[in-house]
């Protein structure tokens, strides 16, 4: 038997103990997780801007359309090339059809598009609130500004009801702006503009020079072009003061204004200074809806800002044909209705200048007078201006216009201190006060026009206070020595039309002229006695300077429809007492009065017929061979051929028999009916208002004294 060896036997080893483990400083783990996220991001960085550089941004075109449409609360787009990435630092901003919209109110689909826009923009200034661009280049930039009706605009981002807050450019070192335009749009002012904004190449900073502009648009549908400048265009880019220039000019009519502005869009509280000219300033207020008369050439300057919603004209000097003018106007919109205030002065007008208020060409007066105001209708002559009210227009505004004149330039009746308050409140206008100072007495009058109905309705109160004689009719031969009496007047009438001529042809109501107790001188006054034996005895006599001594007269006329019958005339004299049949008519403006001279004394060679006066407003004729003086006439030679020429004279005695005149009815411009003599009797001289009417109405006018009286040759 084999027996195998046992292995040999070995003491158990001691166990090693494991290593001890060696514990990490926290200090230099927190630098080293430091420096690797440092390393991440850069790194990161490093791949953005690499993947930046490389791409250009192209693939954050989305993301830029997004984010910029949440931040101004608008549609922001880019049509066509993209770029955004960094140029080593600084950022570089490409696109190409960029537009960003306009309200959903606003008439246009975009508030601002760029053809071509690209920039370098200074990254490390604009971390810490320094907007900065290194340049910018800037194509076919177009701009919409618009206000609508609620007074809100295109130019205010994010929510309309909250007050928006001021644009931050930033600072441009170079820039290069070509090609931009800028549209403008008020509604309330019936504003709209195209401008075109020239070139602009600045360095270092700041734009060198003026930036010029040309620009079209229409105000109240009324086109206009204009050209100007910013002359302070750096300023204006920074939406500071802007100072700058414009002219403009619509047909012949020219403006021109510079001054400050306290922004490019904002005119509250501006300081500017303009001037008009033109041909006629009716064309000028017709871009503001205003009816204004026509006028002969005109020059203004004045001062202008806006403040409180106004529109402040100040400091107004200038001319109108070869009157003066000065004052201050505003113009605003309450309730967005347009109102027109202002005070004005004149130190001298010249009355030619005054004939448009009443509808006269003053054109034409000033080149052929007075013969101007005269117009053939039908065939007859017609003096009465017929210029239409423009009631369109008058609706549209209302106006509170006070107007005083010191002096007028008129070669017939001297007027000054003119004083009109005219008021037009929603087609109702008022001339109230209307007054002014003539030839020593005082017109005082109120005048309405009421224009909110069809037909126009037109109420005249005019008041002459007791003026004196000699100095109202000095231009028309009346000697002031030997002239102490005055006249007094009222005409209250009430008419429809929307011409003078119209309202005055269909007017009711009653004029009165009256002449207290005076003399009365002319050399040609014995005529308008008629009492022709009288006449040649002071010829003879040299006696003719002797004045006519009135005692009461009243010159009355009831108005039906535009028809004036006499109501009545009366003038009682020292020696005649002097009736009148017939009237006038405005509807035609025919003239159909026939006047008589009783002698209170015995008197030879008096005619003692009626002495017309016919004809037109126009073209009056005083008719003193009547048919009732003829056949006195007949008479007399009669007499001088069976008898002897003594004989002759005894058809022109007159016996003298006239009734001294009660002045008081007269004095207080009654009607023919409460008429008395001296003794109290009713008069049976001054005709009836019927008979009277039916004279003055006709209008079938002889064509010559010679046709009326049979005497054609």
């Amino acid at each position: 038997m084999v027996v195998e060896p046992h292995p040999p036997i070995e003491a158990p080893r001691a166990e090693t103990p494991p290593p001890a483990r060696r514990r990490r400083d926290p200090a230099n783990w927190t630098l080293a997780a430091g420096f690797a996220v440092v390393a991440t991001i850069v790194g990161l960085i490093v791949l953005a801007w690499f993947i930046l550089f490389v791409t250009k941004g192209r693939f954050l075109k989305p993301s830029f359309e997004s984010i910029a449409s949440r931040m101004t609360e608008r549609e922001v787009k880019v049509a066509g090339d993209f770029q955004f990435y960094f140029d080593i630092i600084d950022a570089r901003f490409v696109a190409d059809g960029l537009t960003i919209s306009n309200p959903k109110w606003a008439a246009r689909p975009n508030f601002f598009e760029a053809r071509h826009i690209a920039t370098r923009i200074k990254t490390i200034p604009t971390l810490f609130g320094n907007r900065r661009a290194e340049w910018l280049v800037l194509d076919g930039g177009k701009v919409d500004a618009e206000w609508d009706r609620q007074k809100r605009n295109t130019w205010t981002f994010g929510d309309p009801n909250k007050k928006g807050e001021p644009f931050q450019w930033p600072v441009i070192g170079r820039a290069d702006v070509t090609n931009t335009e800028v549209r403008y749009v008020d509604p309330q002012m019936f504003l709209r503009t195209d401008i075109k904004v020239g070139d602009i190449a600045s360095g270092d900073r700041r734009i060198q020079g003026k930036v010029p502009f040309t620009g079209t648009g229409t105000l109240r549908g009324k086109p206009f072009t204009m050209d100007g400048a910013l002359l302070s265009p750096n300023s204006t880019l920074t939406f500071g003061r802007t100072n700058f220039e414009m002219h403009a000019r619509s047909g012949p009519t020219y403006l021109d204004v510079d001054g400050v502005l306290p922004a490019a869009t904002q005119i509250e509280g501006s300081d500017l200074n303009l001037k008009v000219r033109g041909p006629n300033i009716r064309l000028l207020f017709d871009f503001l809806g205003v009816a204004a008369p026509d006028t002969r050439a005109y020059r203004f300057t004045s001062k202008l800002t806006k403040a409180g919603g106004e529109w402040r004209f100040t400091r107004i000097n200038g001319r109108y044909g070869a009157s003066d003018l000065h004052g201050r106007m505003t113009i605003s919109l309450p309730n967005d209705r347009l109102l027109l205030r202002a005070d004005l002065n004149s130190n001298l007008v010249d009355i030619i200048d005054v004939g448009p208020f009443i509808g006269y060409d003053p054109q034409a007066l000033a080149a052929q007078g007075a013969q101007a105001a005269v117009a053939q209708t039908g065939g007859t002559p017609r003096i009465l201006p017929d210029a239409p009210l423009r009631i369109e227009s008058i609706r549209t505004y209302d106006a509170h216009i006070v107007y005083k004149v010191k002096d007028f330039r008129n070669p017939k009746f001297p007027i000054s201190n003119v004083d009109l308050t005219f008021d037009l409140n929603k087609s109702l206008m008022t001339l109230s006060p209307f007054s002014f100072d003539i030839a020593g007495g005082h017109l005082a009058s109120d005048i309405t026009i009421d224009a909110r109905v069809p037909s126009v309705i037109t109420d005249y109160d005019i008041r002459l206070s007791p003026t004196p004689m000699s100095k109202l009719f000095a231009g028309f031969g009346v000697q002031q020595a030997g002239t102490t009496g005055t006249l007094k007047a009222r005409i209250k009438l009430k008419g429809t039309g929307n011409t003078l001529r119209d309202s005055l042809a269909t007017s009711d109501g009653r004029i009165a002229i009256i002449l207290p107790k005076g003399t009365f001188w002319t050399q040609y006054v014995q005529l308008a006695e008629f009492d022709l034996g009288l006449f040649v005895q002071k010829l003879i006599q040299d006696k003719l300077k002797k004045p006519i001594e009135i005692n009461c007269g009243l010159l009355g006329f009831t108005v039906r429809n535009g028809v004036a019958a006499a109501d009545p005339i009366l003038i009682d004299t020292d020696k005649n007492v002097m009736t009148a049949k017939g009237g006038f008519s405005f509807k035609d403006e025919s003239l159909d009065m026939s006047f008589r001279a009783d002698a209170k004394k015995f008197s030879l060679f008096s005619g003692q017929s009626p002495v017309g006066i016919k004809g037109y407003f126009a073209q009056p004729g005083i008719n003193i061979i009547s048919p009732q003086l003829l056949t006195r006439r007949g008479a007399g030679v009669a007499l001088g051929v069976v008898a002897s020429p003594l004989a002759a004279v005894l058809a022109f005695v007159d016996v003298g028999d006239a009734k001294s005149a009660a002045c008081g009815p007269i004095l207080a411009g009654a009607q023919a009916s409460a008429m008395r003599t001296k003794s109290g009797k009713p008069r049976k001289d001054v005709g009836k208002v019927r008979e009277n009417r039916q004279q003055a109405g006709d209008r079938k006018q002889p064509a010559s004294i010679d046709d009326k009286l049979g005497l054609k040759k």
